[in-house]
């Protein structure tokens, strides 16, 4: 009996400490977003999507400044991602940024694309507010992200005023983020 403690030891120790690493196919944080990171190039979001609906836009996009976005949709239709190559209709190309379209793809800190305002401010330090024609752009160095607020969400007396310096207090804690994209 003494004979088969010793292998039963050694054999549950190595099981044990076997544990798989997940990867968080959600996870959100600097040049990483789920599987991809800032090294991946576009021809390899097909095979990390392979049970999603990836639609390529091909056509001519001259009109766009030649950036051809690629949307990842789940195949139930809900839309994942919207990603932006560095160059357009270049397979080895890598990502540029991603929008973040899917709420369970969330932050360490716990921000996702349906988070507000004050969700962003309480959990990282905003780097810049740009003041926009239709929007306030919030950055974050931190995770290399920016987040979108609609002017509709702003006071009245801040929505027509290009020029002003917008501070973070102005913005209503409430404001919903619009667009959170993280940029490679």
């Amino acid at each position: 009996m003494k004979k088969y403690i010793a292998p039963i030891i050694i054999l549950f120790i190595a099981f044990s400490s076997c544990k798989e690493d997940k990867i968080d196919l959600f996870a959100v944080s600097k040049h990483k977003v789920g599987m991809l990171n800032d090294s991946t190039q576009v021809k390899e979001i097909k095979a990390l999507f392979a049970n999603d609906s990836i639609v390529n836009f091909k056509e001519d996009d001259s009109f766009v400044n030649g950036i051809n976005t690629i949307d990842i949709y789940e195949k139930n239709g809900n839309q994942l991602l919207s990603i932006t190559p560095n160059e357009a209709l270049d397979s080895t190309s890598t990502i540029s940024s991603i929008q973040l379209i899917d709420p369970r793809y969330k932050t360490e800190k716990g921000i996702t694309s349906i988070s507000t305002f004050k969700d962003v401010k309480d959990n990282y330090k905003i780097s810049n507010i740009s003041n926009l024609i239709n929007s306030v752009m919030i950055t974050v160095n931190e995770i290399d992200a920016t987040f979108t607020i609609d002017k509709k969400e702003l006071p009245t007396n801040m929505r027509f005023d290009m020029e002003m310096k917008i501070d973070p207090i102005q913005i209503p804690d409430n404001a919903k983020v619009k667009f959170f994209i993280v940029y490679f």
